[in-house]
């Protein structure tokens, strides 16, 4: 067993596709790419448009924020919620009042449930 601190003063800034206010912890990371981040994304930050690197689970685990996809439109999620996203797909990810979601990338993910 391995104690993991994945808090907030152990994050590193986002600094890529314009983002602001967003940070992050990388939690785990496999040989084959996949990782597992906690995200903290400030009031007004944003983690601007990208195309997915791998398929991703995006998932909300306090406050509330939004993800948007190709189009920009934004699709609301709160504490409890998440999306996925497929290999390439264009996204990009904010919050109004602040929230800490964890991030799965993984090389490819099953339809099993």
């Amino acid at each position: 067993m391995e104690l993991i601190d994945f808090s907030r003063t152990r994050a590193d800034p986002i600094e890529l596709f314009e983002s602001a206010a967003a940070s992050r912890v990388v939690i785990g990371r496999t040989g084959n790419g996949s990782l597992v981040y906690c995200l903290y994304v400030g009031p007004d930050g944003i983690i601007g448009a990208h195309p997915t690197g791998f398929c991703q689970f995006f998932l909300v685990v306090e406050g509330s924020g939004w993800v948007s996809g190709a189009d920009g439109n934004r699709i609301a999620l709160n504490a409890g919620q998440g999306v996925r996203l497929e290999k390439g797909e264009m996204h990009s990810k904010g919050s109004d009042t602040g929230m800490t979601a964890i991030m799965i990338q993984m090389a490819e993910i099953g339809d099993e449930k």
